[in-house]
C-alpha cells in the first residue's frame, strides 16, 4: 500500500517510520518551510515541499492538481493528515480523488468547533451553553438566556489559539464588532469553571481499542494566556472520572462517525454542578508531547500504533494491541529564559524524557504511584517558576 501523509508542520516521525516497518510505501507532503527540519528520510519513499496561502492553509487548486499528476505513474491508497490544519484538506482531497477514509463531512466534526458542539448537543451530550454568530437575534438571546463570563473562539484554529475571555454582554457586542467580516469564522460559549480532562484514544471498526485518560493541571488557556506552566498527568486507573470518560468518550466517538483513528479528546469537569461537558476533539494524536506521556506510562506509542492501524485497515488485517502497562505519567513544560536550561539538578529517577528544544525545559516522569507523580509535578512548578520560566512577548 501507498501512504500520502500530509502536514504542514515537523510532526508525526514516528507515524512515518511505523507505516514504512508495516512495509508500506511512504509518500510526505508538507510545508516548504519545514525542509530542514529532521524528517526521517530512510523511511520516506518520496517528500514534496508546497507553499502555503498562510499558515495551515494549502492552495487546494494546486495540491489537487500536483497530486493527480503524482496519481499518473503511483497509485496512492490511503491520506493521512497529521496536523489538525491539515484534516480539511486531507477529506477533500479522498473525496475528489474517491480515496478510502474520512469525508468532508465527518472531517468537519473533527475540525470545526461549531460542528462539534451542535453534533454533541444532538447525541444528547452536555456541552456548555453556545451559540453561532451568524445572527444578531441568535446572539442577542443567547446573551439574555446565559449568564457571563463568555469565550469567543474561533472555529478553526487549535488548542487555545486566538481564544478570548469577556465578562459581559457589551463586552461581547465589542469583539464581534472587532471581529468585523470574520465572526463567522467564530462562535461564542459559556465560560464554565472546573478541571479540563483529555481523552486520548485508538478507534478501530468504530470501538475504541485503546485509551488514556488524563487531567491538564494546568489547562492549555491558562498556559496560553495567563503564561503558566503546562502540566498534565494520567488518571486514577479504575477511578470514577476515569470510568465516566471512557463512557463519555465512547458516546463522542460513535456521534461524530469515528471509524479509525487516533484521536484526543478534551472534556471539563464542571464545578458548579460537577457533571462532565464535551469541549472538543481532534482526529490527531494530542500535542505538547503528550504522546510521549502516554507512551511512558503505558507502553503505547500513539503515533506509532495509529499507522499499525490505518496498515492494518488498509491491507483488510486484523489489528492487535500490543501488551500495555499500567503505570502513572505526568509532565510538565515549559518556556525557559535560558536558550539552554542546565537541567542537571532535575535527577530523580522517575524522571523518563527530557524536552530538548532551545528555550525551553520538560520533563516526563513514570511512577506506579499517582502521588509521587503530582508530587514531583508541584515541585518542578515552582523550582521552573522560580529559575526558568519565561513568558511569550505580547
Amino acid at each position: 500500500m501507498t501512504f500520502l501523509c500530509i502536514s504542514c508542520e515537523f510532526k508525526g516521525t514516528d507515524f512515518l517510520r511505523y507505516c514504512k516497518a508495516e512495509g508500506n510505501r511512504v509518500f510526505l507532503i508538507t510545508a516548504k518551510d519545514t525542509e530542514n527540519d529532521p524528517w526521517p528520510r530512510d523511511v520516506i519513499d518520496d517528500v514534496f515541499f508546497m507553499d502555503e496561502v498562510e499558515h495551515g492553509t494549502w492552495n487546494m487548486e494546486h495540491f489537487i492538481a500536483g497530486l493527480a499528476y503524482l496519481m499518473r505513474s503511483n497509485k496512492i491508497d490511503r491520506i493521512v493528515a497529521l496536523d489538525d490544519f491539515d484534516v480539511e484538506e486531507a477529506a477533500e482531497l479522498r473525496e475528489h480523488f474517491r480515496i478510502p477514509g474520512m469525508g468532508q463531512t465527518t472531517a468537519r466534526h473533527f475540525r470545526d468547533k461549531l460542528a462539534m458542539r451542535l453534533k454533541a448537543a444532538e447525541a444528547g451530550i452536555n456541552v456548555p451553553a453556545f451559540t453561532a454568530l451568524f445572527n444578531d437575534d441568535e446572539v442577542r438571546q443567547f446573551t439574555e438566556r446565559v449568564k457571563p463570563p463568555y469565550m469567543v473562539k474561533p472555529r478553526f484554529e487549535a488548542a487555545a489559539k486566538g481564544i478570548r475571555k469577556v465578562n459581559s454582554a457589551d463586552e461581547l457586542w465589542k469583539v464581534l464588532h472587532e471581529l468585523g467580516e470574520s465572526r463567522h469564522f467564530h462562535l461564542a460559549e459559556q465560560y464554565r469553571p472546573g478541571d479540563i480532562f483529555h481523552v486520548d484514544t485508538l478507534t478501530v471498526d468504530g470501538k475504541s481499542v485503546f485509551t488514556s485518560v488524563a487531567l491538564y493541571l494546568s489547562t492549555p488557556w491558562d498556559v496560553a494566556h495567563g503564561g503558566g506552566i503546562f502540566r498534565s498527568v494520567i488518571c486514577e486507573h479504575g477511578g470514577t472520572d476515569e470510568k465516566a470518560l471512557l463512557k463519555h468518550n465512547e458516546e463522542v466517538m460513535k456521534a461524530f462517525g469515528m471509524k479509525y483513528s487516533a484521536s484526543h479528546t478534551e472534556f471539563i469537569k464542571s464545578n458548579e454542578d460537577g457533571q462532565f461537558y464535551f469541549l472538543e476533539t481532534a482526529s490527531r494524536v494530542g500535542g505538547a508531547h503528550i504522546a510521549e506521556m502516554v507512551d511512558a506510562a503505558t507502553g503505547i506509542n500513539l503515533w506509532g500504533e495509529w499507522a499499525r492501524v490505518e496498515s492494518s485497515v488498509a491491507n483488510g488485517t486484523d489489528y492487535k494491541l500490543p501488551k500495555t502497562k499500567k503505570l502513572y505519567g505526568g509532565i510538565i513544560n515549559s518556556l525557559s529564559r535560558h536558550r539552554h536550561p542546565d537541567t542537571s539538578a532535575f535527577n530523580d529517577p522517575e524522571i523518563v524524557w527530557r524536552l530538548d528544544k532551545v528555550h525551553h525545559i520538560g520533563f516526563i516522569v513514570v511512577s506506579d504511584k499517582r502521588e509521587r507523580v503530582l508530587a514531583l509535578l508541584d515541585d518542578y512548578a515552582k523550582r521552573i517558576g522560580a529559575n526558568f520560566h519565561a513568558e511569550m512577548p505580547g
